[in-house]
């Protein structure tokens, strides 16, 4: 249990630093926006990109391993919107968010510093496709969902059109394809390249959990959502269990394949939940009072986690071939 904490202090207390911070310094949340830009357009993509372009290319075709993640991450998504919908009064829009605050984990900011804390730099290629390819299907449902609850009126053609912008421009997903690339062709950056990739990539982490308890701290919490209980229940438990269920059944994968899978699927509602919802002024007070909630009690559901996973309690294959 001492190694667990280890690995948890240095990952959560950067975030409660960075809430602290917030709280005495008493800056807007404006001031976090380049901070927020060079996260987003140059740390974490140069720790993906330097991650995979040394990855066999064969690594990257994990197809069933991607298929197996989605599939646990929408179904996870389907009872809570369902759920949502069939209650009395139930609508899309505010459904499509409940939704997503049960299935969207802050697998951006939070994923690669605990999964390559915990588990080492073998997690770093199921990582990056947990990332890369969830984030497909997010930045395709969300507005697709809103379009069809009729609070943006949009012709199918431009909706296309706004998805395929939103996949094949962020940061993320263009450095992941260059690193591919990088590593189909066997291509290295030169020496001096390959040194300021490595600076950037080790910020990565420490500024994305810094600059994540900033974001906590100065967002109001004004209307805490009903269903608070469900979405917390369903993204930090049923989640990660479903996500561990659905892989051990799909194939077999390396054990840091499994458990990379399984962290990320437990880890809190992201932030873009919060950022989805202003964007289409839906429930947007409660998505950021349903970050915060399921970011606290993350501290708890991931150590324990942690702790089943590097004790050995918790097996890499719950249904073993051979």
């Amino acid at each position: 249990m001492y190694d667990v904490i280890g690995l948890v202090i240095p990952f959560f207390g950067l975030i409660f630093i960075g809430f602290v911070v917030a709280r005495l310094a008493r800056q807007p949340l404006d001031a976090l926006g380049w901070m927020n830009t060079f996260i987003v357009y140059v740390a974490l993509p140069a720790l993906f990109f330097q991650l995979l372009a040394k990855t066999p290319i064969e690594q990257l075709t994990a197809w069933s391993y991607i298929f197996a993640v989605v599939l646990s991450t929408y179904a996870v998504f389907t009872i809570m919107f369902l759920g949502s919908l069939l209650a009395p009064a139930g609508n899309i829009a505010e459904s499509t968010m409940k939704g997503l605050a049960a299935a969207y984990g802050n697998i951006g900011y939070m994923g690669p510093g605990i999964a390559l804390l915990a588990l080492g730099e073998e997690a770093a290629v199921p990582v990056a496709l947990v990332f890369c390819f969830e984030n497909i299907v997010h930045f395709a449902v969300a507005p697709m969902m809103m379009a069809l609850s009729g609070g943006k009126r949009q012709s199918p053609a431009r909706l296309a059109l706004d998805v395929l912008k939103k996949i094949v421009l962020h940061p993320f997903i263009i450095a992941t394809a260059i690193g591919v690339a990088a590593a189909a062709f066997e291509v290295r950056p030169p020496m001096p390249i390959e040194r300021l990739l490595d600076y950037l990539a080790r910020a990565a982490a420490p500024c994305a959990l810094f600059a994540m308890g900033v974001t906590l701290a100065l967002r109001p919490l004004k209307r805490m959502p009903v269903e608070i209980a469900p979405i917390t229940i369903l993204k930090l438990a049923v989640h990660p269990a479903l996500c561990y269920v659905v892989l051990s059944w799909a194939g077999d994968y390396p054990p840091s394949w499994m458990y990379a899978a399984v962290l990320l699927a437990s880890l809190p509602t992201a932030t873009n939940v919060y950022v989805i919802g202003q964007q289409y002024g839906v429930w947007v007070e409660r998505a950021s009072a349903t970050v915060l909630v399921t970011t606290c009690f993350s501290v708890v559901t991931v150590t324990s986690l942690l702790y089943l996973i590097t004790s050995g309690i918790l097996p890499p294959d719950l249904f073993p071939q051979g």
